[in-house]
C-alpha cells in the first residue's frame, strides 16, 4: 500500500479520535430530519443532502466536507445554509433536542480541521448570511451578518474612507464570523490589535437555540461580564456567531512599503527595535521571511522584489510597511531610516528598496502573502502556527530541519523544504515542512517534537490559527491542567449535550 494511503488512514485515525464516545451520545442524521430542516428553511436550495427525501449528489457536499489543502475529510450527509439568525436558532434548537452534532463552517479556509466534521454532524454554513446590517461613517462602527466574505467588507467600507482591523491571505473567501471565532490575527494585528479589542459586540446562536443578543455599538460598556469575549476564539464549540459589530479604523492617508535583505537573522531584533524607534507611530507591519521562504515564493511567481545582486549573500528578510497621515511625512522617515541603516559602522542590513509607486508596493506584499500560495505549489504542507519569543525563530525552524535530517527524511522524495516566516512584531513564527506527500512517518519525527520544542520556550502550539482537530491532544503544551479543566467547565455549561463543533479545541 501507498505512503499517501498510510497518512490518509492515520489520518482518519485522527480525525475520528473522538468518535467512540461522539456515537455514544450524538445521532445521525436522518431522513425526518432532513425534511423538517428543509421546511425550516426558506429556499430548497439552503439544504444539500445525500439522503433520499433531498437527493443532492454526494460530490456537491465535497467542499464542505474537505478542507481546502486536502488533509481533513468529513462525513456529513447533510448541509444546512440559512439566510437569517432566526432559522440557524431554529436548526440549533431540533439538533439540540435531537442531540445531533453541528459543525458551523464559514469559508472552511482554515488549517486545523476546525470547520470540518469529525463524522457525520450536520455542517450549518454561514454562506448565506451576507448582509451588512449598519454602518455609521462617524464612529467607524460595522455591524454585519457572520457570512460577509473579509474582503467584501473592506471594499465596503472603503469608500467611506475606513478599513478592517485585519487583513488575511484568504481575505476573498474567509468570513468575518469565522474570524471571530478563530480569533483570526494576520497582517494589521501589530497597529491594530486583536479581534479581542475590535469586536464590539456579538449575536450568537446558543447551543439549546437561544438568541444571545451582544450586538452592541459602543466603545464603552462596564456593565458586568463581557461575555462576546468567550465566543472570540471558541471555534463554534460555544454556540453559532451570526452577526458581528465591529470598530473599523480610519483608512490611513498614506502607505509605503520596503524589503531589507539581512545578512543574518540575529539581526534581525536589532532591526526591529530601531525600525520601532524611527518610525514610531507610523510602523504597521514588520514581517520576517527566511531565505528559503523567499527563494520558494520567487519560483512560484509571487514576484521578485530584488534583483539577483542584492539577494545574494541576505540569509533572510524583513518587509516594514508604514501606515500615516501624510506621505511626504512618511517618505521622509523611511529614507531616513534606510539611510541610517545603510551608512551605519556595522550595517544591520545588506540593502534596501523602497516601493516608488502603489504598484511597488502591491508587489512587494504580493511577495509575502503568496509565500502560503508558493507551498501549496510545492507540495503538501505541515503548517505549525506558533508563538515563541523573536530571538527562537531561527533556532525552531532550523532545530526542526535537524530532526527531520537526523530521521532520515530530508531529501526530495520526502520533506523537501524546512521554511520560517510570520509576523515579527506579534512573536508568530509560521513554521512549515513541505513534503512530497503526507505521510506517517514524516508526522511522527515532526509531532511532539515541534510542540515540546515550543513549550521549552513557554510559547505557544496556536498563535492563530486555533486548535481545531488537530492540537486537541497538545493543547497541554500551551495550557496547564488547571486552565483546561476550567475550560471544560464553560463547555458543559454552555453544550451540556456536546453538539457544538464536538471533538475541537477539547478532547
Amino acid at each position: 500500500m501507498s505512503r499517501l494511503w498510510h497518512w490518509s488512514r492515520r489520518c482518519s485515525l485522527i480525525f475520528s479520535r473522538h468518535n467512540s464516545t461522539l456515537s455514544s451520545r450524538l445521532s445521525s442524521i436522518t431522513d425526518a430530519d432532513a425534511l423538517h430542516f428543509a421546511k425550516i428553511l426558506s429556499s430548497p436550495t439552503s439544504v444539500l443532502s445525500t439522503l433520499p427525501s433531498i437527493s443532492t449528489p454526494p460530490e456537491e457536499l465535497d467542499i464542505y466536507n474537505n478542507d481546502w489543502m486536502g488533509k481533513y475529510r468529513g462525513k456529513a450527509t447533510t448541509v444546512l445554509k440559512p439566510k437569517t439568525t432566526q432559522e440557524v436558532s431554529e436548526i440549533v434548537k431540533w439538533c439540540n433536542d435531537r442531540r445531533i452534532g453541528i459543525v458551523p463552517q464559514g469559508g472552511n479556509t482554515g488549517l486545523v480541521g476546525g470547520s470540518v466534521p469529525l463524522r457525520d454532524e450536520v455542517i450549518l454554513s454561514l454562506s448565506n448570511m451576507t448582509q451588512v446590517r449598519s454602518f455609521d461613517p462617524v464612529s467607524g462602527i460595522l455591524v454585519a451578518d457572520a457570512g460577509c466574505i473579509l474582503q467584501s467588507l473592506t471594499d465596503y467600507v472603503a469608500p467611506h474612507n475606513h478599513i478592517m482591523p485585519l487583513d488575511l491571505g484568504a481575505k476573498g473567501s474567509c468570513q468575518i464570523g469565522g474570524n471571530v471565532s478563530t480569533n483570526a490575527g494576520g497582517l494589521r494585528l501589530l497597529r491594530y490589535g486583536s479581534l479581542h479589542g475590535s469586536v464590539l459586540g456579538l449575536e450568537v446562536v446558543l447551543p439549546d437555540g437561544t438568541i444571545l443578543d451582544q450586538l452592541n455599538t459602543l466603545r464603552k460598556d462596564n456593565t458586568g461580564y463581557d461575555l462576546k469575549q468567550l465566543f472570540i476564539g471558541a471555534e463554534g464549540t460555544l454556540g453559532i456567531i451570526t452577526g458581528v459589530s465591529i470598530l473599523t479604523p480610519p483608512a490611513p492617508q498614506a502607505s509605503n512599503n520596503v524589503i531589507l535583505a539581512l545578512p543574518r537573522f540575529e539581526n534581525v531584533l536589532p532591526l526591529y527595535k530601531t525600525v520601532k524607534r524611527q518610525l514610531s507611530e507610523i510602523l504597521s507591519a514588520f514581517e520576517f521571511i527566511d531565505r528559503t521562504a523567499y527563494d520558494l515564493a520567487v519560483k512560484h511567481g509571487q514576484g521578485r522584489a530584488l534583483s539577483e545582486e542584492e539577494v545574494e549573500g541576505a540569509e533572510c528578510f524583513v518587509l516594514v510597511e508604514t501606515s500615516g497621515g501624510r506621505r511626504e511625512h512618511d517618505e521622509e522617515k523611511l529614507n531616513d531610516l534606510l539611510e541610517s541603516l545603510l551608512e551605519a559602522d556595522e550595517p544591520l542590513i545588506n540593502t534596501g528598496v523602497l516601493a516608488q509607486n502603489p504598484a511597488q508596493f502591491s508587489s512587494l506584499w504580493a511577495l509575502r502573502e503568496g509565500v502560503t500560495e508558493a507551498v501549496s505549489k510545492e507540495g503538501k504542507a505541515y503548517k505549525y502556527d506558533i508563538s515563541v519569543p523573536l530571538s527562537t525563530f531561527k533556532e525552531c525552524v532550523d532545530r526542526t530541519r535537524e530532526q527531520l535530517r537526523s530521521k532520515g527524511l530530508l531529501n526530495e522524495d520526502q520533506v523537501k523544504a524546512v521554511i520560517g516566516y510570520g509576523h515579527v512584531g506579534d512573536g508568530n513564527l509560521h513554521l512549515n515542512v513541505i513534503a512530497k506527500a503526507y505521510t506517517p512517518e514524516i508526522q511522527n519525527a515532526l509531532e511532539p517534537f515541534v510542540y515540546e520544542l515550543v513549550a521549552s520556550h513557554r510559547g505557544s502550539v496556536s498563535a492563530e490559527h486555533g486548535i481545531g482537530a488537530m492540537k486537541t491532544h497538545a493543547l497541554h503544551y500551551s495550557k496547564d491542567e488547571t486552565s483546561i479543566a476550567w475550560m471544560r467547565k464553560i463547555k458543559a455549561i454552555f453544550d451540556p449535550n456536546g453538539i457544538m463543533n464536538p471533538g475541537k479545541v477539547l478532547e
